[in-house]
């Protein structure tokens, strides 16, 4: 199984719990005997170009009426894509930063919603997603506790990741969310993170049934 494995947390491996996640599931694949090849993406050390004029205009013309300033303003993007395309599944671990995405993954996001690459775009204006036979996981880390009570409405990270990736063809993708952590005594972060590790290892033994 080829993986494409993001990371977007700003803090060091070593203090940041979204990489250890991620980490953690990657051992857990391999200990259910899943055979993986990691494709690794550092999202804080490989930035992805915010949208350009030059790159709107160019993803929308036909590849062969692209000029070559045209082509070059869609480098990056074709690289990126293509490593998605490329990939069986897609591990991205990631903390809750304001209440959403990491800045740095929204930019990869606008960099491989591409009409013709990642997604078909249809005369009547209709779109078809073109990664549906991706699996997804995504690995978030918040500091307050989401579930429920007063910071249960302040969750705008996962309506974002469901309709980015839906467009793009990913139904159903799974999340294990560690919360809370920042905003807690010590033996609620120390749950959190085993119950994240739990599901974490459930995911891996279900992805090692389906390969």
């Amino acid at each position: 199984m080829k993986i494409m494995h993001i990371d977007s947390s700003a803090k060091i491996a070593e203090k940041s719990s979204s990489r250890m996640l991620g980490k953690f599931f990657l051992e857990q694949l391999k200990e259910q005997g899943v055979d993986i090849e990691i494709d690794y993406l550092d999202l804080t050390k490989d930035i992805q170009p915010h949208l350009t004029p030059e790159f709107v205009v160019a993803t929308y013309k036909p590849e062969n009426e692209r000029t070559p300033e045209m082509k070059k303003a869609l480098m990056a993007s074709d690289a990126m894509c293509q490593r998605v395309i490329h990939a069986d599944a897609l591990v991205c671990a990631m903390p809750m930063y304001n209440w959403t995405i990491p800045s740095t993954f929204k930019t990869f996001i606008d960099t491989i919603i591409r009409t013709g690459v990642t997604y078909d775009l249809f005369p009547d204006g209709t779109t078809k997603g073109k990664l549906t036979n991706k699996k997804v996981l995504f690995i978030t880390t918040r500091g307050a506790d989401l579930r429920s009570g007063v910071f249960e409405h302040m969750d705008a990270m996962t309506p974002v990741l469901k309709a980015s990736f839906g467009f793009l063809g990913v139904n159903n993708p799974e999340f294990v969310n560690a919360q809370p952590l920042q905003f807690s005594d010590q033996e609620s972060r120390q749950q959190a993170l085993a119950r994240a590790k739990e599901d974490l290892t459930t995911v891996a033994k279900q992805w090692s049934e389906t390969v």
